[in-house]
């Protein structure tokens, strides 16, 4: 229907209103309601409900709102009375099907007496989305201002955090989940010698970290620094070593703490310090108390076998004698007291090589510092590289502490060997080295110690028939015998026994705290004419027992008859018929003699056999520990006595 055939004044409204309803730009119809008809549509309309203006002109608002009628009817009432009226309620579809939801507003409208409605239509999708873009612009345009605040708020902290990441003493850097560099303080890159640049973006563990202080590779599955964002617990180290860019290690400390992001551990941040210097100065404090350990034992030491020694020496410090031998022993002292030389002195058991070994200590320019006596003799033959060298703490079983052996002890004095040709064949060798370089290693331990000692040694073996013999090394013989003083037995020398006899009385009264008895010419000389197989040391034991038995201030000295000057041993006591009857008591001496020789039958029976059923401890009825004891105080030789076979 044209408008001509429902509006009687068809221009009018074409010239009054069609033009601003054309202009507008929200979809807009015109409806005559009497008739139900779309009398104007502008394009917007057309374009919002899908059809052509000249369609929409061509159809009714009822038809366009099929199935809706009460509720334009309602709607277009609304309108006339209240001047203004808006619906949600009224739906409509599109020829192709899409289902539009839709606002109508409408407004009454006069045209020549005629009631019209300014029907405007909204797009409620289009005007969401456009709610939706404005709240998005709105938020936008806040959102930079608020970004920019926050942007100069997190630049401040991080302006802070890099002034107090370059504050730190410390060296710190940071790691992500993959090992790679995040970032690196200015304390680190002083430490290290990396700059940031050259570490930030790089797996840094194959830098600074790839290898342990001994040259070994530290891989990185065993790094506790790896460890930490792999496994998520904090690692601390208290000694380890980075490796500079100049290739030098330094000694650090550090704690490896894991960085978590929403519960996912992403990295580790590494907190080091350099403590090179710190552990420089406490190994040197180290060494220095294990020094003050060392001299402390070592006193200990000193002073211990310096308590023996007073004991032992029974304050013998002089030479007594006027032979020749005596005054010929005494000029060699003083020739070769000042030297370092090595000396050797040789002679019977008891003739007093000891004293002269000591004489030489005291006139030499080591008197202020000890003499250490070793008796070789005594020394088992397991333990005798640790008496010579020492042994730490668990070289060996038993080894419960550090031992400070006798070169040591003697280093800046004097090492008294005596019996040295009792010193086992396999150590002779590490003897002769350590008296040529002066080096040794205790037993154990690999460091090579250095010291200054001057030996002196002794023994009453002939060391020459001992290197023939393949008992005793030739090398070390010369080197022991670079200056040889001979001690010569008691029976050569009867001129020195008449002051040692009043020597010996003298300080055996006073050590017993007992009146002196007379020593008169007739025992002197019946002194001179004994033997002595055991020379000074038996002559001291003889005038003891002869004191403690003296009555009325006389001695009595009870020899055996047959001892004579050139008498080598005692002899056992004769039983033919027109003797003088036996005797009951036997003299120290005699008792060591018949000991001696009981022992000899023994070992000579059993071929130098010690232990077992037929062993020399058997037949004497002694345990075979007390034998090998009595063996090395009589200074006995089984070896001789093997004939060939084999020593238990």
């Amino acid at each position: 229907m044209r408008i001509s055939e429902i509006n009687p004044l068809p221009v009018m409204i074409e010239n009054l209103h069609l033009q601003a309803l054309l202009a507008h730009t929200h979809p807009t119809l015109l409806i005559h309601p009497k008739t139900d008809r779309i009398v104007f549509a502008n394009q917007a309309a057309a374009n919002l409900l899908g059809r052509s203006i000249e369609e929409l002109l061509a159809t009714s608002m009822s038809a366009l709102h099929k199935g809706q009628v009460p509720s334009l009817v309602v709607f277009s009432e609304a309108a006339f009375y209240h001047g203004f009226a808006w619906t949600r309620g009224l739906d409509l579809t599109r020829p192709d099907g899409t289902e539009l939801k839709l606002e109508h507003e409408a407004r009454p409208l006069i045209l020549d007496g005629e009631d019209y409605l300014t029907v405007t239509i909204s797009d409620l999708d289009a005007r969401h989305r456009r709610d939706v873009d404005s709240e998005a612009d709105d938020y936008l345009r806040e959102g930079i201002a608020e970004w920019r605040r926050a942007e100069r708020f997190f630049r401040e902290i991080e302006r802070e955090n890099q002034l107090i990441l370059g504050a730190a003493g410390e060296g710190i850097y940071g790691v992500n989940s993959d090992g790679i560099t995040t970032f690196v303080n200015p304390a680190a890159e002083r430490m290290l010698g990396w700059t940031a640049e050259e570490l930030v973006g790089r797996e840094i563990h194959s830098i600074i970290h790839h290898s342990h202080v001994n040259g070994d590779p530290y891989h990185a599955e065993q790094c506790p620094i790896y460890n930490a964002f792999r496994e998520g617990i904090v690692r601390r180290v208290d000694d380890e070593v980075f490796w500079r860019s100049d290739g030098k290690p330094i000694r650090v400390e550090y704690t490896s703490t894991p960085i978590r992001d929403h519960g996912l551990v992403i990295g580790a941040v590494i907190v080091f310090r350099d403590i090179t210097e710190r552990k420089i100065a406490e190994e040197k404090l180290h060494a220095a108390l294990a020094e003050v350990d060392r001299l402390r034992e070592r006193l200990e030491l000193e002073n211990a076998y310096l308590q023996e020694e007073i004991l032992s020496t029974n304050n013998h410090h002089e030479i007594i004698g006027q032979s020749d031998a005596i005054q010929g022993a005494l000029k060699q002292i003083d020739l070769v007291a000042p030297t370092d030389a090595n000396v050797l002195i040789t002679g019977e058991s008891g003739t007093g090589k000891e004293l002269i070994a000591r004489a030489i200590h005291q006139a030499s320019a080591r008197s202020d510092r000890v003499l250490v006596r070793v008796n070789c003799a005594a020394i088992p033959h397991e333990l005798f590289e640790s008496e010579f060298f020492g042994h730490v703490r668990g070289a060996f079983t038993g080894a419960v502490r550090d031992r400070v052996g006798r070169f040591e002890l003697a280093d800046g004095g004097t090492l008294f060997l005596d019996e040295v040709g009792e010193i086992p064949l396999e150590l002779q060798g590490k003897l002769l080295r350590v008296l040529q370089d002066q080096k040794f290693e205790r037993i154990g331990e690999e460091r090579t110690r250095e010291v200054n000692v001057r030996l002196i040694a002794a023994t009453n073996r002939d060391l020459k028939e001992e290197v023939r013999q393949g008992r005793f090394r030739e090398d070390l013989y010369f080197r022991l015998n670079v200056f040889p003083i001979e001690c010569r037995p008691l029976r050569e020398r009867p001129d020195d026994i008449p002051p040692l006899a009043s020597h010996f009385l003298r300080n055996i009264c006073q050590r017993l705290n007992i009146a002196q008895p007379t020593l008169t010419k007739g025992q002197v000389r019946t002194l001179q004419n004994y033997g002595w197989p055991g020379n000074a040391r038996e002559l001291e034991n003889v005038i003891e027992r002869a004191a403690i038995l003296a009555h009325d201030g006389k001695l009595h000295f009870d020899l055996p008859e047959q001892g004579g000057r050139d008498s080598r041993k005692l002899a056992a006591p004769t039983t033919e018929p027109d003797s003088k009857p036996e005797k009951t008591v036997l003299t120290r001496g005699e008792l060591r003699q018949t000991e001696y020789d009981n022992i000899i039958h023994a070992l000579t029976m059993t071929k130098g056999k010690v232990f077992g059923e037929n062993g020399a401890a058997a037949l004497l009825d002694i345990k075979p520990t007390t034998l090998a004891s009595r063996i090395k105080k009589f200074k006995i030789d089984r070896r001789s006595f093997a004939a060939n076979e084999t020593i238990d």
